[in-house]
């Protein structure tokens, strides 16, 4: 990269994940630094060719050569046509399912595609709530199934980097404020202890007081008072004019 270039931090994430509030914080407190997303449906390739410093991925993945934090849980759903029975439930019982086809996500060709499958009567298919609401569709429902274990997303970057932008945006995923002394942004400026401060305050003071002194010194030196009237010529004491 260029000298005169800004560095760019590149973020990666898949489908279903809003990291827009992350993003928001970060260009707020960072502007000098540009942030770029990109969207993958597997968004550790990215990461691991370099194409993306950070990424947001759903769990489980290859942990190998990576640094993963999970961050939230997604609830499960089933996604079906708006005429199936099962449409009729607030939740779904485990059991209810049984009876249905399932629908495979790989083999249909991915979450959207599997969306479009099930809205057409074939089956249902269970996805986390995220990618149902992202896939809606006019002629499918997605129910919440108590039950079925969650997914989870999590935060990964590479072991070997150790740049101050990847981990300052780390810090802002994990909830840190800009004050955090653990953001690389506070520690290359750290706060002055309590007795730095005291130390400052006083000098400064000092500094005030020579400054007036200074000040008043450069003037005509003043007057004393007068300790009584001054005494009459010699030669005109008792004389009247």
């Amino acid at each position: 990269m260029p000298a005169d270039q800004p560095r760019i931090l590149s973020v990666g994430f898949v489908p279903g994940v809003t990291p827009g509030k992350w993003v928001a914080r970060w260009r707020e407190r960072h502007p000098e630094t540009p942030l770029e997303l990109h969207q993958h449906d597997d968004a550790l390739v990215a990461l691991r060719d370099a194409s993306d410093d950070v990424v947001f991925v759903r769990l489980p993945v290859d942990r190998a050569g990576i640094h993963l934090i999970p961050l939230y849980d997604e609830q499960p759903v089933a996604v079906m046509s708006r005429e199936n029975e099962l449409s009729l439930y607030e939740d779904v019982p485990l059991e209810d399912l049984e009876g249905e086809t399932l629908l495979d996500v790989g083999e249909c060709g991915g979450p959207r595609t599997a969306v479009e499958v099930a809205a057409s009567g074939a089956g249902v298919v269970i996805l986390p709530m995220s990618l149902a609401r992202l896939y809606a569709r006019k002629d499918a429902v997605h129910r919440p199934v108590p039950g079925l274990p969650v997914t989870t997303i999590g935060i990964a970057w590479r072991t070997e980097d150790e740049s101050d932008d990847v981990e300052e945006f780390i810090g802002i995923v994990r909830g840190r404020t800009a004050q955090s002394s653990r953001q690389p942004s506070q520690r290359e400026a750290p706060k002055k202890s309590a007795s730095q401060k005291a130390a400052a305050k006083k000098a400064a003071a000092q500094q005030g007081t020579a400054g007036g002194r200074t000040q008043k010194g450069g003037g005509k030196p003043q007057q004393g008072k007068q300790q009584g009237k001054p005494a009459r010529p010699s030669g005109t004491r008792g004389k009247r004019r």
